[in-house]
């Protein structure tokens, strides 16, 4: 095989603090040249994979369900929570319930969390607001009543929070609906699976390893991956301890029910369920 015939998967991977249990593993323990990882937002890898820019990666659930004929969700990864996250707050100088028709600030990084914080407000407490759509630590934020952040965005801002309420989007799924929620999946294009079966299952067991070793390994991950927020090291490992990676028959069944709601909504389509699910049976 000549230069121009090696084929390079390219692999998203967000580059937040919540995935450094499998980033930092596959860092330091995966060395092939043609397995290209490429770091990025929520929002930037939703674009790439739809694209075709990469191959397959962590994106928003919100992304596998607007999207779902161009992919496969990949089995026993994702960016889940069973209760608290952690990472993604509705910061609010007023409670939840008095929300309606007042100005609030959604991150531009993830749209599975800007539909969640939509779900829990219109659906659980029945207020409709004004949603912006932005950079939350750069908008004046004096302009709007409450701010929705995720990821490093959310952990920085709960470490210098002025808000007077900090409500953790999880949580409120989770006591709503009894069920954990999938924040992200690690989705594959469905070309890719007809054309590179063998690669994709080798990429798929090395994911689902640095996934298991990077839980048993939580106490060194947070060692190099603390200071990126700054935080502390027991800070961090709190809240990675929260942090799952797992798509089991729970999640999978909680990503069904935020897809209902969404289809409910008009914001996705039937079609996006059921699941389309790849299992490395190799």
């Amino acid at each position: 095989m000549n230069e121009s015939e090696i084929i390079i998967a390219r692999i998203g991977m967000v580059n937040y603090l919540n995935t450094a249990p499998i980033h930092e593993k596959w860092k330091s323990t995966v060395q092939s040249k043609t397995w290209q990882m490429v770091e990025d937002s929520p929002a930037n890898l939703n674009k790439k994979l739809a694209a075709g820019q990469i191959d397959m990666g962590f994106v928003s659930s919100f992304e596998y369900g607007l999207h779902s004929e161009k992919y496969k969700i990949l089995s026993g990864l994702s960016i889940s929570a069973n209760g608290p996250v952690g990472s993604v707050f509705l910061f609010s100088h007023v409670p939840m319930n008095q929300l309606d028709q007042t100005p609030v600030l959604c991150s531009d990084q993830s749209e599975t969390s800007v539909s969640l914080v939509k779900i829990i407000l219109e659906k659980f407490e029945n207020v409709r607001p004004v949603y912006s759509i932005g950079d939350v630590l750069t908008v004046d934020n004096e302009n709007f009543k409450a701010v929705m952040a995720i990821g490093d965005d959310a952990l920085r801002l709960v470490e210098k929070s002025t808000y007077l309420y900090q409500y953790d989007l999880a949580d409120i799924w989770k006591r709503q609906t009894g069920l954990p929620f999938v924040f992200a999946l690690c989705v594959v294009r469905e070309e890719f699976c007809t054309a590179q079966p063998e690669m994709l299952a080798a990429i798929h067991r090395e994911l689902l390893r640095c996934r298991d070793e990077g839980k048993s390994d939580l106490e060194a991950i947070c060692e190099i991956s603390a200071q990126r927020i700054p935080m502390s090291k027991k800070r961090c490992y709190q809240y990675l301890t929260a942090i799952e990676h797992d798509l089991g028959e729970q999640k999978r069944k909680a990503l069904e029910t935020f897809f209902d709601f969404l289809i409910q909504r008009g914001d996705i389509d039937r079609k996006a369920l059921p699941l389309k699910i790849f299992a490395n049976l190799s």
